[in-house]
């Protein structure tokens, strides 16, 4: 899809879920700029890489959290994550955590709103 505020003038999304997702990022007013990860980008956990879906930057006074990085599930179920999928977001949160003396959020969300749920926490 074109995209406004994409860091490139287009998104290519894996799912209707996603494409959503880009579209109210691109429309919202409180975000900067966001980007899909490349598949090049990974978290290396103790059960495999991790490949979060989206990096997202928000104007600051706006949110609470300014910089983002989201997963994006079309259910936020945890009887539908399997196993293995549980330990390399745990493992996400802990390391932007980290990373960034707890500046970038992680976290799981299956909509617009669920991202903004969260960061206006």
């Amino acid at each position: 899809m074109k995209a406004k505020k994409h860091l490139y003038g287009h998104v290519v999304f894996d799912s209707t879920n996603e494409r959503d997702f880009a579209t109210e990022l691109d429309i919202n007013t409180d975000v900067a700029v966001y980007v899909k990860l490349p598949d090049g980008f990974y978290v290396s956990t103790p059960v495999g890489h991790y490949s979060p879906d989206w990096a997202i930057a928000f104007y600051e006074g706006k949110v609470k959290h300014i910089y983002f990085v989201a997963e994006t599930k079309g259910s936020m179920s945890s009887m539908q994550l399997r196993l293995i999928e549980e330990s390399k977001i745990h493992c996400a949160r802990e390391h932007f955590k980290a990373i960034s003396n707890g500046n970038v959020v992680y976290d799981v969300v299956d909509s617009y709103k669920s991202l903004m749920d969260k960061i206006m926490k």
